[in-house]
C-alpha cells in the first residue's frame, strides 16, 4: 500500500445472486453487501471482527474505529446498531466513492472518513488513547496478507486503545504471514491474545486487549453470547464456543 493511490487501486464491481462485490481489478473479494439487507454482514469474517462484543460494551462515548473500509460492511452494521461516533481510516478516496455510489454508504454527522495510510494515522500522538475498540482489516489488491503488520504498527494500534480496549484484526491463516503477524500482535499486546478458528475462505480474525488482565467464566462468556446474538443478530454462541478450547478449568483469562 503506497501513500498514493493509482489506476490499478480502482475499485471493480460485480454481483451475484443478490450479492454486490467490491474488487480492486482481480478476483480476491475486498468486501460484500446483500443488495436486499444492505446493513447485514454477509460475509463470515466481517461477522467475526464484531467479536470484540463478547468482551466489552459499546463504548458510550468514543468512537468506533475502523482500519480499512471495504466494502463498507462494517461502518454501516455500527452506524446502524449504535449511536457512537464512528471513525474509518482510508487511503484510497476512490473506495469511499464506490462505498457511496454502490454500497449504500450513508454520510450521518457521526462518520468521519480520514482518507490515510492506517500506519501514518495511528502513529499520530493525538490519536493516543482515543477508542474502546478497532477493527483492522487492511489488504491490497493481492490479498496476500495484511498490508500493515509490523510491531510498531501494531503497538500504535495498542497506544490508539483506551486503558480497557479491544482489537480484532482479520489475518489469513493458511498464509506464510499468519505466523508473523502473531508474533508481531503478541509483542505489542504483551501476549494477550485470542484467535477464532480458521474460516474456509482463509480468514482467521484474532482479538487483542489492552488493561487489566481478563477473566472470564465460560458460563459467563456463554451468557454474554446470547445477549450479543439476541440484540444484533450475530453467531455469537458459534464464537464463543470456540473460544472455550482457550480456557482453563472454565475460564477464560487474557
Amino acid at each position: 500500500m503506497s501513500n498514493k493511490p493509482s489506476i490499478d487501486d480502482a475499485p471493480t464491481i460485480s454481483e451475484a445472486q443478490g450479492v454486490r462485490y467490491l474488487h480492486f481489478g482481480t478476483e480476491w473479494v475486498q468486501g460484500a453487501m446483500l443488495v436486499a439487507k444492505p446493513n447485514e454482514l454477509v460475509l463470515e469474517y466481517t461477522a467475526q471482527m464484531m467479536a470484540w462484543q463478547l468482551f466489552i460494551d459499546p463504548p458510550k462515548s468514543q468512537s468506533i474505529g475502523l482500519l480499512g473500509l471495504g466494502a463498507g460492511s462494517l461502518t454501516r452494521f455500527c452506524l446502524k446498531h449504535y449511536n457512537n461516533p464512528v471513525t474509518v481510516v482510508e487511503w484510497n478516496p476512490q473506495v469511499t466513492a464506490a462505498c457511496h455510489l454502490y454500497f449504500k454508504l450513508p454520510s450521518p454527522s457521526r462518520l468521519r472518513i480520514d482518507h490515510m495510510d492506517a500506519e501514518q494515522w495511528v502513529a499520530e500522538t493525538e490519536q493516543a488513547g482515543q477508542l474502546s475498540v478497532l477493527m483492522v482489516d487492511l489488504y491490497d489488491a493481492q490479498a496476500r496478507g495484511p498490508v500493515r503488520d509490523s510491531v510498531d504498527f501494531y503497538s500504535h494500534c495498542r497506544r490508539v486503545l483506551a486503558d480497557v480496549g479491544v482489537l480484532t484484526v482479520n489475518l489469513f491463516g493458511a498464509h506464510e504471514s499468519f505466523e508473523r503477524n502473531i508474533k508481531n500482535l503478541s509483542k505489542a499486546f504483551g501476549g494477550r491474545l485470542l484467535s477464532l478458528p480458521q474460516i474456509d475462505a482463509g480468514n482467521q480474525i484474532v482479538i487483542a486487549f489492552t488493561g487489566p488482565g481478563l477473566e472470564v467464566s465460560v458460563a459467563d462468556l456463554l451468557t454474554r453470547a446470547e445477549l450479543v446474538e439476541s440484540r444484533y443478530g450475530l453467531p455469537a454462541r458459534k464464537w464463543a464456543k470456540s473460544l472455550v478450547s482457550q480456557s482453563r478449568g472454565g475460564i477464560l483469562s487474557v
